[in-house]
């Protein structure tokens, strides 16, 4: 070559002709240029011993951050351009600006055309213009401005179409435009070399037939194993052959030169492949389920719950079908199964499907395999769902030790494993074992994902959350932020995943005073999540029931308990009577009824809710003493002072054990058994507590504690007869001025 290069030539095409541009790449760097021609000076340089390397731009820039630099730099280092052409290359801006690129070097003379589909110049004709199999690059000549002038040219073509030069000729005719020789030079040396191997065919048969009547025996005896094995082989790389090239060719849709300015999402790119699922491979019902199968796991992971159900539900019952229901791939589809009717809420038929799985995996792989600790973790997930804690810890924790005996202590898994430990302690309201395990994991995650990650995201949220419970929103709010940041620049602009995060940093917001910024957030999360998951979705009652508090801390209550019963009814759809968030949520409902007046709803809510916690939760969960703790003040709001302070002691006795004492409900559990005091005359023991409470309750999110507490203090010092101390607390919220 006439000047030095770092490729021998660059393959120009749309991602539609990829198979093509696979074989035309393989076929090029692996041929053996004859000997005789090996170094025969050529208006191209020196012919060399291999046409290698090659560049082609979507194998060689899979990791490219500046697509147009890269691109432009390998055109500048290739000493010649091949292009795929046909109807898609004609259409693509892509392969079209690459000529262009490479023509303004000067190179125009060594630009060569691979014909595989369309016709040359239909362009010329409207009628036929759509076969068009040249890119307008290629059909005109570079002006001087560096610009297509006006005048044709004539590609120098192979043509691989049937009834054309063949597939074969047309690669031959390509490497001889390449290195600069006649193409019968070449078809000579073909003929030479098929003449050569065909005599050592020969030869090796008459061999063979001597030796094989010697071993005919032995070779009888092992022939049935070994073709049940070679058939087993067979089969399973028919399997990844045919799976790889299904996927590789639903990508199609995602070239670039066919967009360009366009986004082509992975939503359109699945739904076109899951239409050809069920009309190919019909007559290989194996390969088709692992697509199904696969394909629907990748529906889960954008959220796309629906089609994934129904995919992995075809796949479990092709497997089923053709395998038999021991097999561990049927295990598999089990599993993927599994966890998606999780997201979807549907959690009777996630834990049937999970627990068959995980019996089967067992069965077929051994109890400490990593296939048990997964399916172990799916289902646990399902037992935190459904609010039983304390059956998913022994499967979180034989996971955790199945996955540290075989990964070590610092592994992905093994950090899932100690998060899902983590939040299980939280949800039981052990936050002194929670956190510790929380922070673990998301020190794990950050080392393991420097760059980001969703589990990254996850673990961060997860963090926050117990924070907040603890009391610290500001450490909460700084990892919500990241979380929420990370999480848009992997999922785009609507994900369930992004709608948990806005709820996340949404409720801490309100925790903090900002009511308009965590109803924005409310707001968009629950808009989100309506069309992601549909109306009767848990995260959906998750969301009625966080605007509703927020619309409440803005004051606007009529609309807040409005809002507040919808999501009540929304929650026992979804997830049935006797869920901790049912009961959350019918607690918070009276707590507002209790306000308005209207004590007899507000008194079956509670002992709803209370029943509700004490089942699922156990009698000293600090939830069971929020609901307690509401419980004391409608016996406050109804007279019923001996039964307040017996509800409210209660109260403050479990969280007490369970929270630091500065946190806002452990004050605001004070607080209501010191009212009770105070309306039970005794005032120095109420003042006591109403004192102490007072401080802790400014960190509440319901923003009206603090003025309650003044207010009580307020009537402590009324009804006691003491003005002076009464007037300092004069002014708050439902307090009289100090000059009535």
């Amino acid at each position: 070559m006439d000047e030095p290069f770092k490729y021998r030539a660059f393959i120009s095409y749309s991602h539609a002709d990829s198979k093509w541009a696979t074989w035309l790449h393989k076929s090029l760097e692996t041929y053996r240029i004859p000997k005789h021609l090996v170094g025969r000076a050529t208006a191209f340089g020196p012919i060399p011993e291999r046409i290698a390397p090659v560049f082609r731009d979507r194998e060689e820039l899979a990791s490219a951050t500046n697509l147009g630099d890269k691109l432009t730099t390998a055109l500048r280092q290739s000493a010649m351009q091949i292009i795929i052409c046909s109807p898609a290359a004609a259409r693509s801006r892509w392969v079209n600006e690459e000529i262009l690129t490479f023509k303004r070097f000067g190179r125009e003379d060594r630009i060569f055309a691979l014909i595989i589909g369309g016709e040359p110049g239909a362009s010329a004709r409207p009628e036929t213009a759509a076969d068009e199999c040249f890119p307008n690059a290629l059909m005109y000549r570079m002006g001087a401005d560096g610009q297509l002038s006006g005048e044709r040219t004539e590609p120098i073509a192979a043509d691989a179409r049937p009834g054309k030069d063949g597939k074969n000729d047309a690669r031959l005719k390509l490497i001889a435009g390449l290195i600069d020789v006649s193409l019968d030079e070449l078809k000579q040396r073909e003929a030479q070399r098929r003449h050569r191997r065909m005599v050592l065919l020969v030869s090796a048969s008459v061999a063979g037939m001597a030796i094989t009547s010697t071993l005919a025996g032995a070779a009888w005896l092992a022939r049935n194993d070994a073709e049940r094995q070679r058939a087993r082989a067979e089969a399973e790389a028919e399997t990844a052959r045919q799976t790889t090239r299904f996927m590789v060719d639903l990508f199609k849709v995602s070239d670039p030169s066919e967009a360009l300015g366009n986004t082509i999402t992975a939503r359109e790119i699945l739904d076109k492949g899951a239409g050809r699922i069920e009309t190919e491979l019909t007559d290989q019902p194996a390969i088709q389920a692992t697509l199904m199968d696969t394909m629907g796991t990748v529906y889960t992971g954008l959220g796309l719950y629906d089609p994934a159900v129904r995919l992995l539900r075809q796949a479990y019952v092709q497997r089923q079908r053709t395998l038999g229901g021991d097999h561990p791939e049927v295990a598999s589809s089990l599993n993927h199964l599994g966890e998606v009717l999780t997201l979807k809420a549907d959690y009777a038929e996630a834990e049937k499907y999970l627990r068959v799985s995980l019996d089967a995996r067992r069965r077929a792989h051994g109890p400490d395999s990593s296939e048990v600790a997964d399916t172990s973790m799916a289902l646990a997930e399902v037992m935190s769902e459904t609010g039983r804690y304390a059956d998913g810890e022994p499967l979180i924790r034989d996971a955790l030790r199945i996955r540290r005996a075989k990964y070590g202590t610092n592994h992905p898994e093994v950090a899932a494993s100690i998060e899902a430990l983590g939040l299980n302690y939280y949800e039981r309201g052990e936050y002194d074992q929670a956190v510790p395990n929380l922070r673990l994991a998301l020190a794990m995650r950050r080392e393991m994902h420097p760059d980001g990650h969703p589990l990254l995201a996850q673990a961060m949220g997860n963090l926050a959350w117990a924070l907040m419970d603890q009391g610290h929103a500001g450490e909460a709010e700084k990892l919500q932020r990241e979380s929420l940041a990370l999480k848009r620049r992997m999922y785009g602009k609507a994900h369930p995943e992004i709608a948990i995060d806005l709820n996340n940093l949404a409720n801490t917001l309100n925790a903090q005073g900002d009511f308009v910024g965590a109803e924005s957030a409310f707001r968009e999360a629950l808009a989100m999540n309506r069309k992601l998951l549909g109306d009767d979705h848990p995260e959906i009652a998750v969301n009625e029931n966080n605007l509703a508090w927020a619309l409440y801390r803005k004051g606007d209550h009529a609309a807040a308990v409005d809002l507040l019963r919808q999501a009540l009814g929304s929650y026992r759809r979804a997830l049935g009577p006797e869920h901790p968030n049912v009961a959350a949520a019918a607690a918070s409902l009276a707590y507002w009824l209790i306000d308005e007046g209207q004590y007899e709803e507000a008194a079956r809510l509670l002992d709803e809710s209370l029943a509700i916690r004490e089942k699922v939760l156990g009698k000293e969960h600090p939830q069971v003493a929020g609901t307690l703790t509401v419980k004391a003040n409608l016996m406050l709001a109804t007279r019923r002072y001996r039964e307040a302070h017996e509800l409210a002691a209660g109260a403050y006795r479990i969280l007490s054990a369970n929270l630091p004492e500065e946190h806002w409900q452990v004050a605001a559990a004070l607080n209501t058994e010191g009212a009770a005091l105070a309306k039970q005359a005794d005032y120095a023991a109420a003042e006591k507590l109403l004192l102490r409470s007072l401080p802790n309750l400014a960190g509440a999110p319901i923003p009206d504690l603090p003025a309650r507490g003044r207010q009580r203090l307020y009537e402590l010092y009324t009804a006691w007869g003491k003005p002076e101390q009464a007037a300092r607390y004069a002014g708050a919220p439902g307090v009289p001025p100090a000059a009535r």
